[in-house]
């Protein structure tokens, strides 16, 4: 099975990268060096948000493969989720596309546009690992909301679960990358003003890898 990987940074991903035996990771593609039978995992490392994952994507996309995978932490507007889950994502959402008149905010649909916005996942193959996560919606924005009253904003008008800096951006990149891409994150904080003592990010990439890793040894 080909498998490819798809992370901003490389502290997102590092234990896994230990478990690939891959040394001194750089921006780019990273090729396991670690004995996984019939599997080749790959590891692309692009740079935090939208323009860095679609551009290393388009100049990394001449290979198909069996499962593209986007990975890394995320916020959670959903209460319900806990610190440190690991969810999928299986739609995202483009929500800074759009128009201002005045205080009003039009979506990209209002207007009209010719394109898409809103994104979702493709699986033709059933991974039975996912059915054990938590199924979200997410938003990719460039600017990580930290506002009541934005916060207020997006959540009337998408309802969403979670929010990265690359989802969207990665599956609207995944058109020639095979018939099986997702996205995987783990909840390292929660959506509201920030204040980062109260984040779990070590637990979030913790659990993140941990499931990355009993993935790919059991498939």
């Amino acid at each position: 099975m080909n498998i490819l990987i798809v992370a901003a940074t490389e502290f997102e991903v590092k234990p896994l990268l230990d478990y690939l035996k891959v040394d001194n990771a750089l921006p780019g593609m990273n090729f396991s060096n670690n004995a996984t039978g019939l599997k080749d995992v790959r590891v692309l490392i692009t740079g935090v948000g939208m323009v860095n994952i679609a551009f290393m994507m388009g100049r990394y996309s001449n290979t198909l493969y069996d499962l593209v995978l986007n990975v890394g932490v995320c916020g959670a507007f959903n209460r319900d989720l806990q610190l440190g889950e690991v969810v999928h994502v299986t739609q995202d959402v483009l929500s800074e596309m759009g128009a201002e008149d005045g205080d009003r905010f039009m979506t990209y649909d209002e207007l009209n546009l010719p394109g898409d916005y809103i994104f979702n996942q493709q699986l033709a193959t059933d991974f039975e690992a996912f059915h054990k996560l938590s199924q979200v919606k997410g938003v990719t924005v460039n600017t990580v909301h930290g506002n009541e009253k934005s916060i207020a904003v997006v959540q009337e008008l998408f309802r969403p679960d979670v929010e990265s800096m690359e989802g969207a951006a990665f599956y609207a990149a995944c058109v020639r990358s095979g018939e099986n891409y997702t996205q995987i994150r783990a909840v390292s904080n929660y959506v509201e003003k920030r204040d980062k003592s109260k984040w779990q990010m070590s637990l979030a990439i913790a659990n993140l890898n941990d499931f990355l890793i009993r993935f790919i040894e059991n498939l």
